[in-house]
């Protein structure tokens, strides 16, 4: 693992380029600062300026798209085939977006049915088609985003056959609390979710939707990343990731923190300094570092290299300003 410092600002998304030489993140505000590594560093390359309020997830560069909301944009995600993209948000809907080539621009096509409040995260099922969808009414759905003008009628799929536009193949009302972030599975057939009362939550289609709840003694969790079929990372307010497998319905653990404390000078501290130090600071810690990677809360985990279905390595950004490279080994 690597860690990986830009600034004093905090961290509340990030994006990678293809090949993993560039960086998007966002500092917690309007401007999407992008880097590019040199040797051991990261130089800044572009700073985009665009936006007019807090960026929640990364973009590239400014192109036309009549995403019709009129509240704020509050996650975004390209999909497989990234000939679609969607985007959450506050104005309870979701905005799915595709190119129209005759006028240069993007367009977009609504999802709003049963969504009852701000929509919160997303994830593509493999097959481009389906969408699944977190959001602050204590939901997980998944939807269908079918576009006949760009795309292959879909076969069957373990969610559903039927798939016109906004389909809707699953509603899940028993999150707990707002469900921060949603993941599938490499194969489409399995959906984990997060939400803020510190559960995880596995709902898998290959066995008749059923559904598996794991409530933590953590903080709330952030987001959340299948890594291989059955191996799904964690993480959030406790500042470092968490491993959970995942077997079947009711065979959900949380495995091992995924994480190595950082080593403090207290052991070697003699007893007189430690004293002093009592003294000096009127308390028994010597510092108020936290033995983790991460000094604050992890808001989003992206996959580095490595495909789902076999995550190598993948990064987390945080509100410490720092990222971290971590390798998965299973």
């Amino acid at each position: 693992m690597s860690l990986h410092s830009f600034g004093l600002e905090p961290l509340s998304c990030h994006a990678w380029n293809k090949d993993r030489t560039q960086i998007a993140v966002s500092p917690n505000n309007n401007v999407v600062n992008i880097y590019e590594k040199k040797g051991k560093d990261w130089h800044k390359i572009h700073e985009l300026t665009e936006h007019s309020g807090r960026i929640t997830d990364g973009v590239w560069k400014p192109t036309l798209v009549l995403v019709r909301i009129n509240r704020a944009a509050t996650c975004v995600k390209w999909s497989p085939l990234e000939n679609k993209f969607a985007l959450g948000s506050g104005a309870r809907l979701i905005s799915v977006c595709y190119f129209e080539k005759e006028n240069d621009w993007w367009l977009s096509k609504h999802i709003k049915k049963s969504i009852r409040s701000t929509v919160l995260s997303l994830d593509w099922h493999p097959n481009n088609i389906l969408l699944a969808a977190g959001s602050a009414d204590l939901h997980c759905r998944i939807f269908s985003t079918y576009i006949k003008d760009i795309e292959d009628k879909p076969g069957p799929t373990a969610w559903g056959a039927k798939m016109p536009f906004g389909e809707l193949l699953l509603e899940h009302k028993d999150c707990g609390g707002w469900v921060h972030s949603v993941s599938f599975s490499p194969s489409g057939d399995q959906l984990a979710w997060v939400a803020h009362n510190s559960s995880l939550t596995v709902a898998d289609a290959a066995q008749g939707k059923e559904v598996t709840q794991l409530t933590t003694d953590l903080l709330p969790l952030l987001s959340v990343l299948y890594v291989n079929p059955t191996d799904i990372v964690a993480a959030g307010h406790d500042c470092c990731p968490y491993l959970f497998t995942y077997t079947g319905p009711h065979a959900l653990e949380c495995v091992k923190k995924l994480d190595i404390p950082k080593q403090t000078s207290k052991g070697s501290l003699s007893a007189m300094q430690h004293f002093r130090n009592l003294d000096k600071k009127a308390t028994e810690e010597d510092n108020n570092e936290l033995e983790t990677l991460h000094q604050n809360s992890i808001m989003q985990l992206c996959v580095v290299s490595g495909e789902k279905s076999k995550v190598e390595k993948y990064s987390s950004v945080g509100l410490d300003g720092a990222m971290v490279i971590w390798d998965f080994k299973d």
